[in-house]
């Protein structure tokens, strides 16, 4: 079975509640029962955290014994040197997911300090963009680890 951690930074606690039009109507846990059941080959371990430390125990924590870490920053990408140098120490493989386009967004978050310590980003594509990291670590497990 597949070990992918998905690790989520500030404020994505507040999905389906928080600014809706661009994050959705759902929660979080409720999307997470679906991937399970949609990727029933993987054994989905998920964190949360709105402080910087612990994101990085998160990624220190699963860094050498996971398949994947889909890894969602949030605001912190844009900030967090620790955060970027957590993923560049680490054996797992990691992607990066953003829910909004951080592109089509204010300047500052056209900066990340995750992405070139990636193995590939996944901006604007909502919720589905796990679906899609989870696919991509899936097809690639071969030649992971």
């Amino acid at each position: 079975m597949l070990e992918i951690a998905i690790i989520n930074g500030p404020n994505l606690n507040l999905l389906g509640k928080r600014e809706p039009d661009v994050y959705g109507h759902a929660s979080f846990e409720d999307f997470l029962e679906q991937l399970k059941k949609d990727f029933p080959k993987v054994n989905f371990t998920y964190f949360q955290s709105n402080i910087e430390g612990e994101i990085v125990q998160a990624i220190q924590s699963h860094g050498f014994n996971k398949n994947g870490i889909i890894l969602n920053p949030a605001a912190y990408t844009h900030t967090s040197i620790a955060i970027g140098d957590a993923v560049a120490a680490i054996k797992t493989p990691v992607i990066e997911v953003h829910i909004s386009n951080v592109h089509a967004r204010e300047d500052f978050r056209k900066i990340s300090h995750v992405s070139a310590k990636s193995v590939g980003s996944i901006v604007g594509l909502g919720l589905k963009g796990y679906a899609l990291a989870t696919e991509w670590f899936l097809t690639n497990s071969g030649s992971i680890q």
